[in-house]
């Protein structure tokens, strides 16, 4: 939830409102927002060590960014497999 309402433009079919909200929905498309967004993102921030030392400073050890990136990694790949089983199973539906 977002305390600042949203910008509206003239061609803008939404009503102006007070406050927005973003969700993101467990489905197979979600897998994009991991591959382009979040591990792009990670990887970037992680080898130019940003806010590291926050983390380690709070009891975080840095052997854990790793392990959070390698389960990112399995994430990521688990919604990739699952994309492709789907894409099969619509093939043998069709023939």
């Amino acid at each position: 939830l977002n305390d600042e309402p949203p910008a509206v433009t003239e061609d803008d079919d939404l009503a102006p409102c007070k406050r927005n909200a973003t969700m993101i929905g467990n489905n197979t498309a979600i897998s994009r927002v991991f591959s382009e967004r979040i591990s792009k993102k990670y990887d970037l921030m992680y080898s130019q060590r940003a806010f590291v030392h926050w983390y380690v400073g709070e009891g975080m050890e840095e052997g854990e960014f790793a392990e959070a990136r390698e389960d990112l990694g399995f994430l990521e790949k688990d919604y990739l497999d699952v994309l492709s089983e789907v894409a099969t199973d619509a093939t043998d539906e069709s023939e």
